[in-house]
């Protein structure tokens, strides 16, 4: 087998843009780990001639090729990162190839916010594609998309790999910096006044700031000094806009100043200097690259993410009071029980990896059906 994965290709790209970029990387190191896949490229749906200089450190002979270049050198194309051509996919699927359309994003938001808020989406047409891929954490809208698409969904593995905070961290060394959480040796009768930071990208209703920060006020309103500051990432942009401004405001850590808009920053250079804890908050959208780097890095990780329930300080839903309850937790119990948090976190992240058998033969076996699928002018049943 011989695989294209889309990748949109922009100027100032970096790794830490966003998850989905890194997804991409994962399945790459995944199927080139299999031995009935004889190349990956990346076909490019971007304005850039070559990947970042952070992929080509680790990746340096991975290609990056047009759809149009890559027509006769793949026999799977799987648009991933970035949109792929109906007049290609067309094409493409006419000489009997293949194309599976991998959702990562949340799919219903992804659908509704560019038509109701007039934002920017993507969407061509329907039958383009030979079956849909999505993961665990979207499993209650296969029906939608294979409604929406005309072609079955199927459930693969989520993936992560700790190649980009390690390549991070290895430059965060030699600056004399120091990545992971770092517990006291002194007595644990307190809490520990921790650093908060809040990385939600603020762009969607899935992933935003506005619960965490309620979070963190009604802990600080229950125990002071439990927080020393809450640092609230990608939120610079909406300092000025009336709804966020009334809502930071009416903090009580905010009127403490204690509280930071900032702009974005990579996990591992921001927690380094700036903040021992994290603070997250997800709406249908569970699995998240975020999630995994704090828990990589032992850091408190107080979150609402029911596949990770076991692991960090969970809370559900939006249940702002339990959540509150979980960063006092955190404060008063993480740096005695640091040790097993960080083995029991370890533990679970080895399963994700792109290099696990189970996770190998799972996409291997979707691969097996997608080519498998016959090809009926236009369809493929």
């Amino acid at each position: 087998m011989r695989i294209g994965i889309s990748l949109a290709t922009r100027a100032g790209q970096t790794i830490w843009d966003n998850g989905l970029g890194q997804n991409v990387f994962f399945l790459v190191k995944l199927l080139r780990a299999l031995p009935a896949v004889r190349d990956v490229v990346l076909l490019n749906c971007g304005t850039e001639s070559q990947l970042s200089d952070d992929i080509l450190a680790l990746l340096p002979d991975l290609k990056l090729l047009s759809p149009k270049e890559a027509t006769e050198l793949i026999d799977i194309a799987i648009e991933m990162g970035g949109g792929l051509e109906v007049e290609w996919l067309d094409y493409f699927r006419a000489r009997g190839k293949r194309v599976v359309y991998f959702c990562c994003g949340q799919p219903y938001v992804g659908l509704i916010e560019p038509s109701v808020f007039k934002r920017e989406g993507y969407f061509s047409r329907t039958d383009r594609c030979d079956e849909i891929w999505i993961l665990p954490k979207d499993r209650a809208f296969s029906p939608m998309l294979e409604t929406l698409h005309r072609c079955p969904v199927f459930e693969v593995p989520y993936l992560w790999d700790p190649m980009f905070v390690d390549q991070r961290v290895g430059v965060l060394n030699n600056a004399g910096r120091h990545f992971g959480f770092e517990p006291t040796n002194g007595s644990h009768d307190t809490p520990r006044a921790l650093r908060v930071a809040i990385f939600e990208p603020n762009i969607s209703v899935v992933k935003c700031c506005m619960v965490p920060m309620l979070l963190c006020d009604t802990a600080f309103r229950s125990a002071p000094n439990t927080i020393t500051d809450v640092s609230v990432l990608n939120s610079a942009q909406l300092e000025q806009h009336p709804t966020f401004l009334f809502t930071r405001n009416a903090l009580e850590l905010n009127r403490a100043d204690r509280v930071h808009l900032d702009r974005r920053h990579d996990f591992a250079e921001f927690m380094s200097r700036a903040a021992d804890a994290v603070v997250a908050h997800q709406w249908q959208n569970d699995q998240n690259n975020l999630h995994l780097d704090a828990l990589y890095g032992a850091y408190p990780l107080v979150h609402n993410s029911a596949w990770l329930s076991e692991y960090g300080y969970y809370y559900p839903d939006f249940d702002v009071q339990a959540g509150a309850q979980a960063l006092m937790r955190a404060a008063r119990q993480h740096d005695a029980g640091f040790a097993d948090y960080k083995r029991r976190a370890l533990s679970f992240l080895v399963r994700l990896s792109p290099l696990a058998r189970e996770n190998g033969e799972r996409y291997f076996q979707q691969l097996l059906h997608v080519t498998a699928r016959a090809y009926h002018g236009g369809k493929s049943c």
